[in-house]
């Protein structure tokens, strides 16, 4: 990992961390660059006031993202859930009502000060089909074919390396899984220098992708059934948008990627993980690879 990609990773860190102690010493946050303002493009107004009032407060007031994923993903009954950046836990609960107790939703963050506001929500919830985890979206700490749905709020636009978010979304996806996303995108006609001239990488638009960007980078590591629909504006030609993708049911032998594999079953074969081996990754539970 570069010098530029660490200290950036250490500032979303230190962004978040900063917030989740601000919530729980009794103040509220937002994906803006000021702590505790909140404003119409981020935060917990973009949820129904039905659904604010299910949770504990401090959820609520920890609310970052650019929407709602929950009220686009379609949850079922029975459904593993996982939310990628899950902060204070907000997405992770409306979830769990949703899956109900056969069902099972995950949280990942790799900020501790908001995992701890996660798990203190969690109880305030009296949610016991939840589960919280550290870690990075980058490298998910979970077997692959396991989720049936992925979720994230205005998360995957702060990471440094997407095409291995993308990979791990489809990794970890059963076949036939579903992505249901809220992120912010920009104009295809936008470089990333007017990007980053529209606000800082923090504040979840300098690391946004375009539109074409985002929907090359699903289509390379196998997701089909691809949608990104713009909500609303957050900046000069950039948008929150709902994505949503599919993991094919079956995958078809030399395919990109398979199972965390790819150019599965050719003479080129390999890991998606640098840390594991194509036949490890081959030997996971439900893998459809050869």
């Amino acid at each position: 990992m570069s010098e530029q990609t660490e200290d950036l990773r250490e500032t979303v860190r230190r962004r978040y961390a900063a917030a989740a102690v601000q919530v729980t010493e009794g103040g509220s946050a937002c994906c803006g660059p000021a702590a505790i303002e909140v404003d119409e493009n981020f935060g917990s107004t973009l949820y129904a006031a039905d659904e604010r009032g299910q949770l504990p407060a401090e959820a609520v007031a920890a609310s970052l993202g650019c929407g709602n994923p929950t009220a686009v993903a379609d949850l079922h009954e029975g459904e593993c859930v996982l939310d990628l950046g899950c902060g204070g836990g907000i997405d992770v609960l409306l979830s769990a009502r949703r899956v109900g107790p056969t069902g099972k939703a995950y949280g990942l963050d790799m900020t501790e000060e908001m995992l701890t506001l996660a798990l203190a929500n969690q109880k305030k919830a009296g949610a016991a089909n939840v589960q919280f985890l550290k870690g990075t979206i980058e490298a998910i700490p979970l077997p692959a074919n396991t989720i049936d749905v992925v979720i994230s709020n205005c998360v995957i636009n702060l990471s440094t390396d997407k095409p291995a978010v993308f990979t791990e979304m489809h990794r970890v996806l059963t076949p036939g899984g579903r992505i249901g996303i809220s992120d912010v995108v920009a104009d295809d006609t936008l470089t990333p220098e007017q990007r980053a001239a529209r606000g800082d990488h923090v504040s979840c638009i300098a690391g946004a992708l375009s539109f074409t960007e985002y929907r090359r980078g699903l289509e390379a590591v196998g997701f089909t059934d691809i949608g990104i629909t713009p909500t609303h504006s957050v900046s000069d030609g950039m948008h929150s948008v709902i994505v949503r993708a599919t993991k094919p049911a079956t995958m078809a032998t030399g395919t990109d990627s398979c199972c965390g594999v790819t150019a599965c079953c050719t003479d080129a074969e390999r890991a998606a993980d640098p840390n594991s081996t194509a036949a490890e990754a081959k030997s996971a539970p439900g893998c459809g690879c050869n």
